[in-house]
């Protein structure tokens, strides 16, 4: 990893968003990786944290298990590092808070704790404020056990990668009451920031019917940019870099930096003209 000085950076009131669904193989940790490398490149400093125990995220921005040293582990045990510039990566504007091997047995650890929800968010209250990156992205393990409650207490916002496969409605809800429930017992500001649609083939016919339902269920909250099934997408976390650096020509890139302008779009509009959901 990189440093630089933090004078070079300027200072953001950074939006917080939890990637989230319970259901695996969605393409939760490929939009994570590929959002926030998306972000940053269009001059948008981003801060991921790999809060998922297999550390994916880590893996697909190139650190190699052995190099990755105190990471969201100690974020939550520790708090926020004194200084966030060891965790700047090679790509401009990206940092990364990695996950390493002590991450498996937190939440065991984060039962026996008081405030054990508020672990992250407290970890993350001195960043809230002011920090070198407008967004600060949360890539959720693929489960509503702790570490996800933790993501969703600190979050403002959720991010649902939802696959154009079978049943796929029906994995969400369970996140959806989740998100509501703690929308009412532990973090009131938390909003669903959207539904990506990913994994989608324009050659299947049932694509464009799971594409159907999931707009006519979450109207708006659904984003215009689908992300393809695109063999450089599968192919770019095994070189340890984004699609964005992999193959910036590539459908999969194409797709993530117009999914990257449509969130910074969206978040041009007005916070007051956003809908509670």
């Amino acid at each position: 990893m990189l440093e630089t000085s933090a004078s070079d950076h300027a200072v953001y009131k950074p939006h917080i968003v939890a990637i989230a669904n319970q259901k695996g193989g969605v393409g939760k940790t490929t939009t994570a990786v590929n959002l926030a490398a998306s972000l940053a490149a269009s001059g948008a400093p981003v801060l991921l944290i790999d809060f998922d125990p297999q550390g994916n995220a880590s893996t697909g921005l190139g650190v190699a298990s052995q190099d990755r040293g105190a990471g969201s582990y100690q974020l939550i045990d520790d708090g926020a590092p004194a200084s966030i510039e060891t965790y700047h990566t090679k790509y401009p504007g990206l940092w990364l808070i990695p996950a390493g091997p002590d991450l498996v047995g937190a939440e065991v650890e984060l039962a026996a704790k008081t405030r054990r929800e508020f672990q992250l968010r407290d970890a993350l209250s001195a960043w809230r404020a002011a920090a070198p990156f407008r967004y600060i992205l949360i890539d959720c393990p693929p489960s509503l056990g702790l570490l996800t409650l933790n993501a969703l207490v600190a979050a403002d916002g959720v991010l649902v990668p939802l696959q154009c496969e079978f049943y796929a409605l029906e994995g969400v809800s369970g996140l959806t009451r989740t998100i509501e429930m703690v929308r009412r017992r532990l973090n009131p500001a938390l909003r669903l920031r959207g539904v990506v649609l990913t994994m989608y083939d324009k050659r299947n016919n049932l694509s464009d019917l799971v594409a159907e339902d999931a707009r006519g269920f979450f109207g708006d909250w659904v984003y215009e940019t689908v992300i393809p099934r695109n063999v450089r997408l599968s192919e770019a976390p095994s070189h340890g870099m984004p699609v964005s650096e992999y193959d910036p020509r590539s459908a999969g890139a194409q797709a993530y930096a117009q999914l990257a302008e449509e969130l910074l779009r969206r978040d041009s509009v007005p916070a007051a003209s956003a809908v509670a959901r």
